[in-house]
């Protein structure tokens, strides 16, 4: 493929690293982003700027889009502004957000009425991937449509693999967000473990990283922990999008992901705790949190709990007892002894009963917190 003109459509934190690797490529980028503020380093180094979809693609022959959700891909290609108001037969559309297989399909479908070539062509490897130009690339789409795009993708991708037709490579990208779900639990936990065993972190991932627990986010992600660095490379917020998406594919399907449930949980936890915008290392705050969760348990279960029991077999009794004891004095009379003291032994047992139940009850519900 000869270097041509492209547009791109949305500039975040990998996008923006992508374009600036075809500028640097020798491509003509033209970019749509809502804000062009942000994009302005691009702008700097030579990209040109426009203010809707539909008008970055009117020129280009080859249009990538990687923006947030499905609802976002969807706008910017079926919408008042979007590419297929202007783009020409023979254009090349790549999308490559993390989506659902069969908005792919549906994008396929539609270009293809139009003569447009489409692929769905998710990407793996997050910032720093981006800044390398080293990003793993699944594509689904036609065949002869994949080799066209092939050179342009080796620009900033290393793994450039064709999956199968569209969809395929959204699939694909379903795979590989589960293995980082259940991968992200394994590497926070490992990192706990080590913190509590006393070990130095950084020399615990000199080994580990080597041998078979190796991986890119023990790699690249186990640092960010140690050091408490949480800025994205992957935001919670996408995260919880490709995990609740690979959910709903898997449930069409009839299959159980019991795994994947339990990360979308925590992450769940971690964004009702105002961390979606940070980067998926934060699932280290999980166990933080927990720990914190531990001590205000323990302090629940001690003071509350001595006061509580103070007031219900000490304070009242003495009260009662005074109680009776003023009755017989203004009355000039003795209530019959063993009524006051069955009454006294009832209260007791009636105290007991529901000390145990609330205690129990209580403890319960901070574990599940």
């Amino acid at each position: 493929m000869t270097k041509k003109n492209v547009a791109f459509i949305g500039t975040g934190v990998m996008g923006a690293s992508i374009v600036h690797h075809l500028l640097q490529a020798g491509y003509a980028v033209h970019i749509f982003t809502r804000t062009a503020s942000k994009a302005q380093t691009l702008i700097e180094e030579g990209a040109v700027w426009h203010k809707t979809a539909a008008d970055a693609t009117k020129n280009a022959e080859v249009v990538f889009t990687m923006v947030g959700d499905p609802i976002d891909v969807e706008e910017v290609y079926f919408g008042d502004a979007g590419i297929f108001k202007t783009a020409k037969e023979g254009t090349l559309v790549i999308d490559l957000t993390t989506s659902q297989p069969t908005l792919a399909k549906k994008i396929a479908t539609f270009a293809a009425e139009r003569h447009i070539d489409a692929l769905d062509a998710p990407v793996s490897g997050g910032d720093v991937g981006a800044k390398n130009g080293t990003l793993s690339i699944m594509v689904g789409g036609k065949k002869e449509a994949f080799e066209r795009a092939l050179s342009i993708f080796e620009v900033f991708g290393q793994n450039v693999v064709y999956q199968g037709l569209a969809g395929a490579g959204q699939h694909t990208k379903m795979c590989n967000q589960i293995a980082i779900a259940t991968n992200m639990i394994g590497v926070a936990e490992s990192l706990v473990y080590g913190k509590r065993a006393g070990l130095d972190l950084d020399t615990v991932l000199q080994s580990i990283s080597a041998g078979a627990a190796g991986s890119w986010s023990l790699s690249n992600l186990a640092p960010r922990m140690i050091k408490g660095d949480l800025e994205p490379g992957f935001y919670i917020k996408h995260f919880l999008k490709d995990m609740r998406i690979a959910l709903e594919e898997a449930e069409q399907m009839d299959l159980q992901l019991p795994g994947l449930q339990l990360a979308k949980k925590m992450y769940d936890e971690l964004a009702e705790q105002g961390l979606q915008e940070k980067g998926t290392q934060a699932i280290i705050k999980y166990y933080n949190r927990r720990k914190t969760s531990e001590k205000k348990m323990k302090k629940s279960n001690s003071t509350p709990s001595l006061m509580g029991f103070a007031v219900l077999f000490i304070v009242i009794p003495l009260l009662y007892v005074g109680s009776f004891i003023i009755y017989t004095q203004f009355n000039e009379q003795w209530v019959h002894v063993e009524t006051a003291m069955l009454s006294m032994f009832c209260y007791y047992i009636a105290c007991s009963v529901w000390w145990f139940v609330y205690s129990w009850r209580k403890r319960k519900k901070l574990m599940n917190n």
